[in-house]
């Protein structure tokens, strides 16, 4: 195509028009940003931009091309939405282009990705803060060694589910990777003790850990993780079964700025775990126990006592308690936002009394989950429409809720999303029209 600006009184053709038109108008006008903006300022908004926008203007001129690839735009890189394209290739092509720049990148879900597309990934981008490998099932301790031995900046590291990454691996991030603070290993279920013994030992600033379904995690881990790391914030232990009341105890006793733990499916625990709890973590905002199935009263009341700043409970299937923990919340946690009692059989509606005549509950109770529990009547719901923050409420397989009850709770809540499940009535069998028959002995009769 000639560069001559075309007339538009030369142009009969429509087609023709289009096609030359179209291109001389686009580089005029990325002509004339280039010359008007300076390149600082262009960087500026191209910084803006996410990924598809970057590679759409990376080929409208050569000018962008420069612009749009250039490093300091791929400071954050998110590939989660396009995992099924991801390979090793494409991730060796990106770190050698956004080099030290890049500070982020999310892998999660991209299966594709191997050892070795990590390796040029560490060499290449040792400014990485922020690393998410969730669902990267190809990844083994070789990452783990390249990360120790380059990515010395490391913030954030998540390996969720990277299922060949073991102890040994875990020992390399814990030597190399000091500036570790948020660590997910949940279901990397070949670490044991061990591992997280590493990481208490290298990584003394570690705030949060994810560790759900690491069976193989014992009383012993956590008593070094919580002398180590004594600025832990959050814990996530869920379905970690061979945890005791003994392993809780380190925890309650140096770890004080807790704010969030998640200890459901640990069966084993029981109620001097929450004592040991209330103890010692003070911050507490939220307790996930789903399926702790031998806590009970005693133990929920220590800890209402003792964690005035509980704002979300989950009790789902804590099949022991009753009225009395929900009177004991009412009284003492005055930030109360969202509680669950799913599955707990025995709540009342006086329970539910106690807990929508608190402080609490009129003003800050949002959330509120009661499925299957069979006690629960109308009554109740006259009882919540005293909180006027409610938006959410579950009544799925209550028996004695009935639609009325549904409807006067929303002509005086009409934000609240009401969750219920009412079965349909089920007719009685239909029976052939057919004429009454006799025995033989009636008639005689």
């Amino acid at each position: 195509m000639s560069s001559t600006p075309i007339p538009l009184n030369k142009v009969s053709n429509g087609v023709h028009k289009n096609k030359r038109l179209e291109g001389y108008f686009e580089d005029a006008a990325t002509g004339l940003i280039n010359k008007k903006l300076p390149k600082e300022l262009l960087l500026r908004v191209f910084s803006f931009l996410d990924i598809v926008a970057l590679c759409r203007c990376a080929q409208v001129s050569k000018a962008w091309n420069l612009l749009a690839l250039d490093g300091s735009n791929w400071q954050q890189v998110n590939l989660f939405e396009f995992q099924r394209d991801v390979r090793t290739n494409v991730v060796q092509s990106l770190s050698r282009r956004c080099g030290g720049f890049l500070k982020t990148l999310n892998l999660k879900g991209c299966q594709g990705i191997e050892d070795d597309a990590l390796r040029t990934f560490a060499q290449n981008c040792k400014n990485i803060e922020e690393l998410v490998l969730c669902d990267c099932n190809k990844i083994t301790n070789k990452t783990c060694i390249y990360l120790s031995n380059f990515a010395n900046k490391l913030v954030v590291l998540d390996f969720e589910s990277c299922t060949q990454v073991d102890d040994l691996g875990l020992a390399k991030i814990g030597s190399g990777c000091s500036k570790l603070e948020h660590l997910n290993i949940a279901w990397c279920r070949k670490v044991s003790s061990a591992g997280l013994i590493a990481i208490a030992h290298g990584c003394p600033s570690l705030e949060l850990l994810v560790a759900s379904g690491c069976v193989s995690i014992r009383d012993e881990g956590l008593r070094v993780l919580a002398v180590h790391c004594g600025g832990l914030k959050k814990i996530v232990l869920q379905g970690c079964t061979n945890i005791t009341d003994n392993g809780i105890k380190p925890l309650g006793d140096n770890c004080n700025a807790l704010e969030f733990v998640n200890i459901s499916e640990c069966e084993a625990l029981t109620d001097q775990t929450l004592k040991y709890i209330a103890d010692g973590c003070h911050e507490l905002k939220t307790l996930e126990a789903a399926r702790c199935s031998q806590f009970t009263d005693t133990g929920f009341s220590t800890l209402a006592r003792g964690c005035h700043s509980m704002q979300r409970l989950d009790l789902e299937e804590c099949t022991l308690i009753t009225d009395h923990t929900l009177h004991c919340l009412s009284y003492n946690c005055s930030e109360i936002v969202n509680l669950t009692f799913s599955h707990c059989e025995l709540i009342t509606d006086e329970g539910i009394r106690h807990l929508a005549g608190g402080t609490c509950a009129i003003e800050k109770l949002e959330i509120i989950e009661l499925d299957n529990c069979p006690l629960i009547t109308d009554q109740a719901l006259e009882y919540l429409m005293n909180c006027r923050s409610l938006n959410r409420l579950e009544l799925y397989d209550c028996h004695n809720i009935t639609r009325g009850g549904i409807r006067r709770l929303k002509s005086r809540l009409p934000n609240v999303r009401v969750q219920a499940y009412f079965a349909p009535v089920t007719p009685p069998p239909a029976t052939p029209n057919r004429r009454q028959r006799s025995c033989r002995c009636c008639e005689i009769l």
